[in-house]
Order: structure tokens, then C-alpha cells, then sequence
């Protein structure tokens, strides 16, 4: 059995009007498609819907039965194009800790109070994670914080994002200029392997360092967040995570010789991934953020060319 939307339509509307040639007029459709679409129905039911009197059509009970579900199926139907037409979209995204923790959050807000029929099945993992999950069509998209070198995949610069290096407020190494060797002398807090920020860190800081004398690994950006505030140890971090704790004194940044430290974020995606209208809306979305004044304009075309691998 195959019905139509069609024939459901021309149920409802021959049963309000009573004729054809008024639901035909209803429904932009000549006597005689509509005419069809009945014979049509009636075939495929193997029932006849509606009483022929006269000119009249008047219906019976099998189509008593039929118009509360014909009407319900219209209605859902008319939801799911009011759906799309507000901006509906079931995203998959996945980001790292930094990205995941402290900057799509309010993405996110500012995009469903855009367009509010917006759904988001968010997944917060390290680097590496995100990108298999990329690869795999796990995630629509994915939002990183470190270079992804998976064949298949497009990485797109994102936003700048800038690390400090902090410690407890009571430390020894708070308040006062510390010196490279003491700082290769520290414990570290670092992420595990995999993690973008990890990578980052080694790399912005062992140039300088020469390596690490003590180490310790924690699986996330909050426990290296609460560990120094603890006291455990020294920590180079994204300053948007740790900017309540210096404004509040519960962590300080180390003086040190060390340059201003930078790295760029990333948007991620699969090159065989079709983009839908809600997917592109929201890349586009993200890609015009800016933490101070939110998306510039959130549907313009793409500004920077992917780094491919």
C-alpha cells in the first residue's frame, strides 16, 4: 500500500467541502486529479470512503475512520516543514576540553536563541578522540585545539586562544620573578598524550625548558585547573580557564622570561561529509564568533581556506 499526502489531502478537503470541485479549487487541482486521487485511495483501501448523493460527497464510515488520521498525518507534516523553516537541526558535535568547556557553551546559547528549534548532542573528549570521531561520522563536526594529522579530515583556523602559566596563590613560585632553570626544576601539570593542549604545551614550553623534571598527568583541564589551584604543581593552560581563578586569587600567573604563548583553535570536519543547511549555518555560526561581541554575521560564507593532512 502506498498512500499519498496528496490523497490525504484531497480526503480532508472533499470531506469539509463535500465536493470535489471545491477541493479541487482548495488545493490548486482540477475536478479530475481530484477525482484520481480518490479512485486512487478508495483502490488502495479497498473500501470506499465517501457516499456518492447526488452531487455530494459525504463520507461513510470507513472514512470516519480514516479522516482523524488523515488530518493527524497533515498536521505533522505541516511541523516538520515549520521545523526546518525555524532553523531545526540535530547537531552532532564534538569538542576538546577547552573548546567543550569554555567557549561552546555559549555558542551554542547564542545559536539555539537564533534559531530555537536547534538541538546539539555535544561530546567533550581530547584531541585525538574528536578526530576519530570526525572520521568515523560519529560527529557532524568537530572543534579542537590541537593540529589533527588524519587523512580525510580538513582542519580550518579558528579562533586565537592564549596559554599563562599559573600556580597556587600560596606557591613559592607566585609573586616573584622565577627563573627558566626553576621552572624546568617544577612539577607539571600536564594533560595526557592525544590531548591538543598537551602538545601545545611541549611545544611552546620545552624549547625553552629543555624538558620536564617532574610530571603529572591528569585526564582533564578542570583537574589540572583544581590540582594547581591545590598546590600540586605548576600548569600552562588556556587563560579563558582560568581567568575566575586569577580574578578571584586563587591562582596566579608565574613571572618567568618566557614569551607570550599562542596557538590557534580549529574547526574540524570529514571532506565526504554533506553538509546540510543546518550544519553549514552553524559551522558558518562558529566561524564569525568572537568571545567579545558573539558572531559577527551568522550566515556568510567561510573566510579562511582548511589546512589539509
Amino acid at each position: 500500500m502506498r498512500l499519498t499526502l496528496r490523497q490525504m489531502e484531497v480526503l480532508v478537503e472533499i470531506a469539509r467541502s463535500r465536493s470535489a470541485t471545491a477541493a479541487g479549487d482548495t488545493l490548486a487541482m482540477s475536478q479530475s486529479a481530484v477525482s484520481a486521487a480518490l479512485a486512487e485511495l478508495e483502490t488502495q483501501l479497498g473500501e470506499r470512503v465517501f457516499d456518492r448523493v447526488g452531487k455530494r460527497l459525504v463520507l461513510n464510515d470507513s472514512g470516519r475512520l480514516l479522516l482523524p488520521r488523515a488530518m493527524a498525518i497533515l498536521d505533522q507534516t505541516r511541523g516538520i516543514e515549520a521545523l526546518f523553516a525555524q532553523g531545526g537541526a540535530a547537531l552532532r558535535v564534538g569538542a576538546s576540553s577547552t573548546v567543550g568547556n569554555a567557549i561552546l557553551p555559549e555558542i551554542m546559547a547564542a545559536f539555539c536563541r537564533a534559531y530555537p528549534a536547534a538541538q546539539f548532542c555535544l561530546q567533550v573528549a581530547n584531541t585525538q578522540a574528536i578526530a576519530e570521531a570526525v572520521a568515523q561520522f560519529d560527529v557532524d563536526l568537530g572543534l579542537v585545539e590541537g593540529i589533527c594529522h588524519r587523512e580525510g579530515l580538513d582542519l580550518l583556523p579558528w579562533l586565537d586562544d592564549s596559554l599563562v602559566v599559573v600556580c597556587a596563590a600560596g606557591s613559592s613560585y607566585a609573586h616573584r620573578d622565577v627563573r627558566l632553570d626553576e621552572l624546568r626544576a617544577a612539577r607539571w601539570l600536564l594533560r595526557e598524550p592525544g590531548s591538543g593542549t598537551r602538545e601545545t604545551v611541549e611545544t611552546l614550553l620545552l624549547e625553552h625548558l629543555e624538558g620536564f623534571e617532574s610530571t603529572m598527568v591528569l585526564g582533564s583541564s578542570e583537574a589540572i585547573r583544581g590540582a594547581a589551584i591545590a598546590g600540586l604543581g605548576l600548569a600552562c593552560m588556556p587563560s579563558r580557564l582560568v581567568r575566575e581563578a586569577l580574578r578571584d586569587g586563587r591562582l596566579v600567573e608565574v613571572r618567568s622570561s618566557l614569551p607570550p604563548m599562542h596557538r590557534k583553535l580549529y574547526l574540524l570536519r570529514h571532506r565526504k561529509k554533506t553538509f546540510s543547511r543546518a550544519l553549514q549555518r552553524f559551522s558558518e555560526f562558529c566561524q564569525h564568533w568572537s568571545d567579545e561581541a558573539g558572531p559577527a554575521v551568522a550566515t556568510l560564507a567561510p573566510t579562511s581556506e582548511p589546512i589539509t593532512r
